[in-house]
């Protein structure tokens, strides 16, 4: 049959996202995907220089998504399914334009790993993130921050004539465009997509792309690359080239033959064909190579071990197997951004669809002749040749402008084309997308006046480059006006002027927990324990006194609760820390963070027992961050027994930890006076 688009809707048992946090993200990303700088030295030159060029200062103007939790219900989310004999394809417009499923019909076989449930967890630069499928991951370091956003999304004319999907959005950590084109021809086994990311500033902008690809993780399952060496990354932050496929003892393309999560970026030689492939036992699985642009190759692994398990469950359901990741980037690794130049546009294109090699020789002792095998397998069903023909032809279509629209993305594409009178053929970024968030920053741009909101709210996001800074800057000075500069000016490092324009917005303003809590936050990066907390509790008791209750506001509380306490109990400061617990909504403190500082504050109080009993109860951090080790961290102040099993999410070897310290008076057994509710 020939190639079919349709609507569908996709049901799922899903956890809600819940609001976004609204308190700007003043600090640096907290990326697990950072060095020591001393492992530049071995690099190629080339290498360490991406490794170095435009790290993210801050993840200002998106904000962080912290809202979502883990109990789920059953949710229909909107689909976009591309279908022709061979394949079915299930996209998610409003989760990043993620394929969600890759069925090979003839034989009925799932090529990816299709995650039964929708579960955020943190791992996006800005927070919710979910597993399974194709994801598209651009702006930097990290997972997308549009991971769980919508895109824009309609049909554009294929270069044979049939149809396909284009999704398209406005990146706003880099301020770049970017378009994925899914292109199924009629008669083909793979899935092509193309895809362009352009620079539309006069300015050199750094760039991030990498296409993940969750697959089954089976026992037998084998990872296959042109590659004899690898840049191995195991959340040390050490960078170390390893030989392939035999590394200390294993055979590390099977992701099951290691014990902690790892990355393996794979040496493709220059000229090489770039691929890579999962095979499972019986030497079937999912190939996916492209055009040279897209050098790099990679395997990610949760490893054996407890910790990479847990994550495992954490992530899905428990008993439904696990996953692994292959990955096609720009660079060789992904602690890597690629300069491009102002004007200019990285394309390329993408092949998926399914591949099978004789087992006995992809499973095979032999490397060489093992890779050779799935190479040859995939030049077999997919010559190169035809890749780059298809390159060629989609380029052709690449500027057609979208016919029906499926999907809507943001509006802050439109902002920025109409402000700097951008012209982008085949991704239309129009006026109607526009909405409340934008509304305000388009009054800026048309009357040099930032106005005042209609009622009484948190504050909207931020807008932080350059032409937005220069436009506030003229502005009249009011409070808000004053806060919304600062975190311009403090994204573009003027750390100084940033204070000073909060300082100045502080006296006349109404509302003062905004200004009181970006204070506080520079405070405590400046090394001022004691005074960023007094600004901390003071920015909460402002915002408990102002709060008009519904969601932003508990959103607000719930957020910078959290910072409070956590300044004051780094500043010692306890019976503040007990305030701050008092003020909280009942709801609030049933939040997992919130069970956590319980615990830290009882047993800086001397209630070890009461704070240990917070564990066994039993918690949950929707938000725990991927290699963040809080849990273990916290439990070894309070015992010296293993850290539960329900706990354990460490992505590397437990560092040695001291022992215990005896608790202050009041005794451990004694019962907590004033202890926080539990119940």
């Amino acid at each position: 049959m020939a190639t079919t688009v349709r609507r569908a809707v996709l049901t799922l048992p899903a956890a809600p996202l819940g609001p976004d946090n609204p308190l700007p993200a003043l600090r640096a990303p907290d990326e697990v995907h950072t060095l020591d700088e001393r492992a530049r030295e071995a690099m190629p030159r080339d290498m360490a220089r991406q490794i170095g060029y435009e790290p993210l200062r801050s993840l200002l103007p998106v904000r962080i998504r912290d809202g979502y939790g883990r109990e789920r219900a059953e949710r229909e989310f909107e689909s976009i399914v591309i279908e022709n004999d061979h394949l079915r394809v299930t996209v998610l417009p409003g989760l990043g334009g993620r394929v969600h499923s890759l069925v090979h019909l003839p034989t009925g076989r799932e090529l990816l790993y299709r995650n039964p449930v929708f579960q955020p967890a943190n791992f996006a630069l800005n927070g919710a993130w979910f597993s399974g499928g194709i994801e598209w991951n651009t702006g930097a370091t990290g997972h997308t921050t549009l991971s769980c956003a919508p895109l824009h999304a309609a049909l554009v004319p294929a270069p044979d004539g049939g149809v396909m999907v284009r999704l398209w959005e406005w990146e706003r950590l880099r301020d770049l465009p970017f378009q994925v084109d899914l292109w199924l021809p009629g008669d083909s086994e793979f899935l092509y997509v193309g895809v362009r990311v352009r620079n539309p500033h006069e300015r050199p902008a750094p760039v991030y792309w990498w296409s993940n690809i969750a697959v089954p993780e089976d026992p037998g399952t084998r990872v296959l690359a042109p590659a004899d060496e690898a840049w191995h990354f195991g959340y040390e932050r050490a960078l170390r080239r390893i030989p392939v496929p035999e590394w200390e003892g294993a055979d590390r393309t099977y992701p099951l033959r290691g014990e902690y999560p790892a990355d393996f970026f794979y040496e493709v030689p220059s000229g090489a064909r770039p691929w890579i492939a999962s095979l499972d036992a019986a030497g079937h699985g999912l190939v996916q190579t492209s055009t040279a642009r897209l050098r790099g190759r990679k395997l990610f692994v949760w490893g054996a071990g407890g910790g990479g398990r847990r994550w495992q469950e954490w992530l899905t359901e428990p008993g439904t197997g696990g996953y692994a990741e292959i990955q096609a980037g720009l660079a060789r690794t992904q602690l890597e951004h690629v300069r491009l130049e102002g004007g200019a546009e990285f394309s390329w294109l993408e092949a998926y669809g399914p591949l099978s090699a004789e087992p006995t020789q992809v499973h095979g002792a032999d490397w060489a002749a093992a890779r050779g095998a799935a190479e040859g397998a995939l030049d077999a069903v997919l010559p190169r040749e035809r890749v780059d023909a298809a390159y060629e032809a989609w380029r052709g279509c690449a500027d057609t402008e979208p016919g029906e629209r499926l999907a809507r993305g943001s509006g802050w594409g439109a902002l920025e084309v109409l402000r700097g009178h951008i012209e982008l053929p085949g991704t239309p970024f129009e006026e109607s997308t526009l909405g409340e968030e934008q509304e305000p920053w388009l009054e800026l741009w048309r009357t040099g006046v930032l106005p005042a909101p209609r009622r009484v709210v948190p504050p909207g996001p931020s807008l932080v480059a350059a032409h937005w800074r220069d436009m506030l800057e003229t502005a009249p000075a009011d409070p808000l006006t004053e806060y919304h500069l600062g975190v311009a000016q403090w994204h573009a490092g003027d750390v100084a002027q940033a204070v000073r324009s909060w300082e100045r917005g502080l006296a006349p303003a109404p509302s003062r927990w905004p200004l009181l809590r970006c204070l506080a936050v520079a405070d405590a990066l400046a090394g001022d324990a004691e005074r960023a907390a007094d600004g901390f509790a003071a920015a909460f008791e402002d915002l408990v006194v102002e709060s008009r209750g519904g969601e932003p506001w508990t959103a607000a509380e719930s957020a910078l609760g959290r910072e409070a306490m956590a300044a004051l109990l780094a500043a010692g400061r306890l019976p503040q820390a007990r305030a701050v617990w008092d003020r909280l909504r009942p709801a609030s403190r049933e939040q997992g963070r919130f069970r956590l500082l319980a615990a830290r504050l009882l047993a800086a109080e001397g209630h070890v027992r009461a704070a240990r009993r917070v564990f066994e109860d039993g918690f949950e951090l929707p938000d725990l961050r991927e290699g963040e080790e809080t849990l273990a961290e916290v439990w070894s102040t309070l015992t010296d027994c293993p850290l539960p099993s329900r706990y354990d999410f460490r992505m590397r070897p437990a560092a040695p930890v001291p022992a215990p310290v005896p608790a202050p008076a009041p005794a451990p057994d004694k019962a907590p006076d004033r202890a926080p509710d539990l119940a």
